[in-house]
């Protein structure tokens, strides 16, 4: 692993290293020490990278709003409606599991990081231009303020409940008779922005 801090490959390896910890004890049990060493590098390597446990962490931020915006965006851009950026979101989460956490632990980032602020912001606007769409796709939006965070809310609520198991342990995903988490998400968030063109594919 020295090698690969010396050709650049480190600040990588940490983020990777950082999401798989996270995925699997959480965000706030995150330690930069105990992840250099499983790494195998020395407990300073990481900070050349990242200054210390808030930048790796901003990082893995910056990182997942990055992706999340381009997989809502290539949802759109390849004529879906906010709805299939909706499902995009959910998939992003469970595909992603420790960008996810980190990204909405506002507790543990610096909000006032230049690049955090933008990535985020765009990942954001992904969700609130979907909105605009909606009237195009023959759904009355009266208030498209209150559209974003019903949308946001339903998606963000789907994820989160299969990420922590409660879709599971409460029983409510046998409710369904497809328990696959895109058509249940499909058909649950289809109830607030569903329009007859929107595709019933995941």
């Amino acid at each position: 692993m020295a090698d690969a801090y010396h050709h650049g490959n480190l600040r990588a390896a940490v983020l990777e290293k950082a999401a798989e910890v996270i995925e699997r004890e959480g965000p706030y049990s995150f330690s930069l020490r105990s992840l250099a060493a499983d790494l195998g590098v020395s407990h300073t390597a990481p900070r050349h990278h990242f200054g210390g446990r808030e930048g790796v962490l901003n990082a893995l931020a910056v990182e997942g709003f990055q992706e999340l915006a381009e997989t809502m965006r290539s949802a759109r851009a390849s004529g879906g409606s906010l709805l299939d950026a909706g499902v995009a979101y959910v998939r992003f989460a469970v595909e992603h599991p420790g960008h996810f956490q980190v990204m909405f632990a506002p507790r543990l980032l610096d909000h006032d990081d230049a690049e955090l602020a933008a990535a985020s912001g765009a990942a954001f606007a992904e969700l609130t231009g979907g909105v605009d769409t909606l009237s195009e796709r023959g759904v009355a939006v009266e208030d498209s303020a209150a559209a974003v965070v019903a949308g946001w809310a339903i998606v963000h609520g789907i994820a989160t409940l299969a990420l922590n198991g409660n879709l599971d342990t409460s029983g409510v995903r046998a409710l369904f008779a497809d328990t696959d988490l895109l058509t249940i998400t499909r058909r649950s968030a289809g109830l607030l922005f569903h329009s007859p063109t929107d595709g019933e594919s995941p």
